[in-house]
């Protein structure tokens, strides 16, 4: 479903992104795990189209993003949890959804999807008068990946969904993820957390400054040693 060749991604004279090669199959989660500066984002960034590459192919569905704007990409079924959360604080709950359909015209999808949110997330059909930026970090989560899924995506890139999060409610967000994926969404999932990440993925990647150095089965590299030792903490 998307395919990554040879990425190369610069910042100035900075080499972010130094050729780096993912594939993510249709119905996967796929993790992208490594440490603070190691280019996860950046990466999400280049796919998404809301920063350039500087060499190498992002092929959506068969087809070369490198050169699409961002608008066009969320049009062909790619939607972005961006890291922060990213909610306009000033707008309802409800407004941010809505705005998140922004590349769809036809009502009844729009509602449906609509519904489909809320049932996901009850919480936000409670709130859904409720200025965003009074929320609470969960319910921002909760609410960003809520307008991701408006825009009737075929695959979400989730960039630190857990971050600044209780750890119930990070082991609430995982179980949405795990239900949003089970409904039939792909899922790249970007994640300091790296225990939590692997344990409902397909598959993962390990990136350290710019390059993927490891890959394979999420279940097995939770019990790989180097990885235990650098990310779980064990």
């Amino acid at each position: 479903m998307l395919e990554v060749n040879d990425l190369q991604v610069s910042y100035g004279v900075i080499n972010a992104i130094k050729g780096v090669s993912f594939s993510v199959e249709r119905g996967e989660i796929i993790a992208l795990i490594g440490s603070n500066g190691a280019g996860k984002t950046t990466i999400l960034h280049t796919v998404t189209g809301l920063i350039p590459a500087k060499a190498g192919s992002i092929m959506f569905e068969g087809r070369e993003l490198t050169k699409t704007p961002a608008h066009k990409i969320v049009g062909m079924g790619m939607a972005h949890v961006p890291e922060g959360r990213r909610i306009f604080g000033e707008l309802s709950v409800y407004e941010n959804l809505k705005l998140g359909a922004f590349t769809l015209s036809d009502k009844k999808i729009i509602e449906k999807n609509l519904q489909y949110v809320y049932e996901l997330f009850p919480r936000l059909k409670e709130r859904k008068k409720q200025i965003a930026g009074t929320l609470s970090g969960g319910e921002q989560q909760m609410l960003a990946m809520g307008r991701a899924l408006m825009s009737n995506p075929k695959i979400i890139l989730m960039d630190e969904p857990s971050m600044g999060l209780s750890p119930i409610l990070v082991s609430e967000i995982f179980e949405i993820i795990k239900e949003v994926s089970a409904d039939g969404t792909t899922i790249l999932l970007v994640e300091q957390n790296a225990k939590k990440a692997l344990s409902i993925s397909d598959r993962a990647y390990v990136l350290e400054t710019g390059k993927i150095v490891l890959s394979g089965d999420a279940k097995e590299l939770m019990n790989n040693e180097q990885i235990k030792k650098a990310y779980l903490g064990e």
